[in-house]
């Protein structure tokens, strides 16, 4: 066996192993690097340390915590809260109209964080208690908020572009534009996959909310409205990078969180900063690991083999992508989002481009299609989050999920077969 093929089985296994015992995903990357580094007879402990600092060592990776910290203000601040509650003013009434509100609030939300698990704990957090009260089925309600959150890592500004963008040395501010049409298409899609949920629920409506009131709640969110225009239209008119648009929205919902809405006071502000900083390094910790593994993987020329064996579907993007995309959806029922960017796209992307089909279609695929595996058993992260929240078995979320599973499935498709519906949007805006 070459030592190519022995640091590729060293790859396969040891993630295996070690994701099966239960080892921390940024420990499997590095002690998996380690190990193809032993066997291509590359083993320098210097050089696993200088690869695990140029991992985070990047510019347009310090929007992943103003990102995060963005998002834990917003949670803390109430602009989560009056986003739903607007959504709620407007369709509430409706039958079933909880669920319309959830979605709602979802495709704004993920326009101001970009983190699937912030935007899922604070709509669980506020609409589970409110949709048991009103007696929506827990396991359905449950599936919907999970399916949901996912949005956020689409829309932009999204962190998973972002580290997608940097892994990948791909338009971070392209990416985001790609993501502002299937993202919409997304809670289009929950819409109606709740519209037909909804026919086997005995759930009445309720009374209209006057106009008055609707607008004094609109009014209310206006400055969270105002965030997400802010951080699309300095972007999109050149007057900050998306690096520092995370910065921009960080400081701006501190502002409104202090001086506008008055709900988070200067001595909250420490515990804040460190529920970021616990994300943070979690984000940071898997980006060293990888970055190892994705230095090992390019010496063992782990692309060259991939792409032998995808070799004759490069004549056929439409066939490749497809591939790719059952291969995905594959790893996404075993890793997160943030490891299976860090470890897959470097090697996948090569192989996209040589069949003709565009980083930045190809990089919305990769990343909503790594998004979906957020919603898909056994790893289910936002699963596992709404079951929490929600003091719900993982197996009733499983269970209520599998509708909107479907519809972004079907979405999937639709994405592979006309893949104008990303790229047109993108040619447009730039």
């Amino acid at each position: 066996m070459t030592p190519e093929a022995s640091a590729f089985v060293v790859f396969s296994l040891g993630m295996l192993v070690l994701m099966g015992i239960g080892m921390n995903m940024a420990f499997a990357l590095l002690l998996t690097g380690a190990g193809m580094a032993w066997v291509l007879d590359f083993w320098d402990t210097q050089l696993l340390a200088q690869n695990m600092v140029a991992g985070v060592d990047s510019f347009p990776l310090l929007a992943v915590p103003f990102f995060i910290l963005a998002g834990e203000l917003m949670n803390s601040g109430g602009i989560s809260r009056r986003i739903i509650a607007m959504s709620q003013a407007w369709v509430g009434h409706i039958r079933g109209g909880l669920g319309y509100v959830a979605i709602g609030a979802a495709v704004l939300m993920a326009s101001m964080s970009g983190s699937a698990l912030a935007d899922t704990a604070a709509l669980a957090t506020i609409l589970l208690p409110m949709m048991k009260q009103h007696g929506y089925p827990m396991h359905t309600s449950a599936g919907l908020l999970a399916s949901g959150g996912i949005i956020a890592p689409i829309i932009p500004p999204s962190m998973p572009f972002v580290i997608y963008g940097v892994t990948t040395n791909t338009s971070i501010s392209a990416l985001f534009v790609s993501g502002i049409v299937p993202g919409l298409i997304m809670g289009a899609g929950l819409i109606v996959a709740w519209r037909l949920v909804l026919r086997d629920m005995d759930l009445a409506g309720s009374a209209p909310v006057p106009m008055v009131e609707r607008l004094r709640k609109t009014a209310q969110a206006f400055w969270a409205l105002l965030m997400p225009i802010i951080i699309i239209g300095g972007m999109k008119s050149g007057v900050f990078t998306p690096t520092e648009a995370a910065v921009v929205a960080a400081f701006y919902a501190l502002v409104i969180a202090l001086f506008v809405h008055r709900e988070m006071t200067p001595g909250e502000i420490g515990g804040v900063l460190v529920r970021a900083a616990r994300t943070t390094s979690i984000v940071m910790f898997l980006c060293a690991g990888a970055a190892v593994a994705s230095y090992m993987i390019t010496l063992a020329d782990l692309p060259a083999t991939l792409s032998g064996w995808l070799g004759p579907l490069v004549e056929s993007p439409r066939l490749l992508m497809a591939v790719m995309m059952v291969v995905l959806v594959l790893i996404g029922t075993a890793l997160d989002l943030t490891p299976t960017i860090l470890i897959f796209a470097p090697v996948m992307l090569p192989i996209a481009v040589k069949a003709g089909i565009d980083p930045v279609y190809f990089g919305l695929m990769f990343v909503l299609n790594s998004a979906i595996g957020l919603i898909t058993p056994p790893v289910g992260t936002v699963l596992n989050v709404v079951a929490s929240v929600g003091r719900l078995s993982l197996h009733q979320v499983i269970k209520g999920v599998n509708p909107f599973l479907l519809t972004y499935t079907l979405i999937l498709a639709l994405f592979v077969v006309f893949p104008q519906i990303v790229t047109a949007p993108v040619a447009w805006l730039r």
